[in-house]
Parts: structure tokens; sequence; C-alpha cells
């Protein structure tokens, strides 16, 4: 399934490949590699309330910048109930190496490189640069999705108050 102009990357339409998720649904299961590689899906956090952000690239300065601040907020989240993880097609090395680099310990960040399953599977991947869009997914512990924003503008941040106030709520916190 394409979608065509639901976001622009620097103002140009780009076409995003898979279903456009919303609030209610059924989150999909996907299957990414950690820094490890060994395969994370989400029946990993089964039971948790899941804060799931695609992004492009950690090497670009907003992809960067919202990871930190996704590891920011993160500490004050319990994590035995909350799994708050980063997702992207750089490698699993360079993940590694950019969490190191930024002192990223409190979420998980994930590579959809080798099968795009995350990208398929959300909506998220922009066919025209192989690279996820932009987007924050709050699924609860019983695997539904209770909050989806799609950014428009791939070079812009999300709402990142709207989405932790989702995950808190979500979480009973």
């Amino acid at each position: 399934m394409e979608r065509k102009g639901v976001v622009t990357m620097k103002g140009t339409p780009v076409t995003l490949i898979g279903p456009e998720i919303k609030v209610g649904d059924k989150a999909p299961e996907f299957a990414c590699l950690s820094s490890e590689l060994k395969t994370v899906t989400l029946a990993d956090t089964a039971g948790k309330t899941r804060l799931f952000a695609s992004v492009p690239s950690l090497d670009t300065p907003v992809c960067s910048l919202e990871t930190t601040r996704f590891n920011k907020e993160a500490e004050t989240l319990p994590a035995d109930k909350v799994a708050v993880q980063v997702i992207s097609v750089d490698l699993p090395f360079a993940q590694k190496r950019f969490c190191s680099m930024e002192g990223i310990k409190n979420v998980k960040v994930i590579s959809d490189h080798k099968d795009l399953s995350f990208g398929n599977a959300y909506g998220v991947l922009m066919a025209e640069f192989r690279f996820l869009s932009r987007a924050i997914f709050v699924v609860d512990g019983g695997g539904v999705v209770r909050y989806v924003q799609y950014v428009k503008e791939v070079g812009e941040h999300p709402d990142y108050e709207a989405a932790l106030a989702a995950v808190r709520k979500v979480a009973g916190i």
C-alpha cells in the first residue's frame, strides 16, 4: 500500500509504504535488530506501555535531539511499566556507537535496516529514500494503539508533550 503526500521531506511530498495506523488498531508485530544483532519484536515488551519513535537517521540533528530527549524523559518513567524504543534504518553498529557517544541508556535503539519490518508494518517507510519517516506510536500493554503522530514534515520534531502525556495516561502514572 502506498500513501502519497502524507508527509514531506524538506517540503517535497514523499510516498509512505504501508498502512496508516490509527488509534484503536491492533499494533502490528515487527522484527528489528538490537545493537547486539538480536531480534526485537513487539511481543518482547507485552504487558508494558510502549512508545515507538521512528526516525530517519540518528546521524541527523533532529533525530539525535529526539533520541536524547526521549532518553532523558525515560528516566522519569518506571521501566517495569514503560518501554521506549527508537527505530531507524541505521545499521546496528552505528546505533551502538551513537548510543555510546550520547549516553543513551534509558531507551532501546533498534534497527529496521535488515527487513524494513517496522517501516512496512507501521506505514512509515519512505519509498524514495529507504528511510523511516518521523512518527510516534503509543501502544498499551495489550497491544492496542492509543496514540499516533505522523510528523507532517520529516525534519520537524514530534509533539513530545502529547506523546509523553499519552504514555503516562495509558500506563496509569
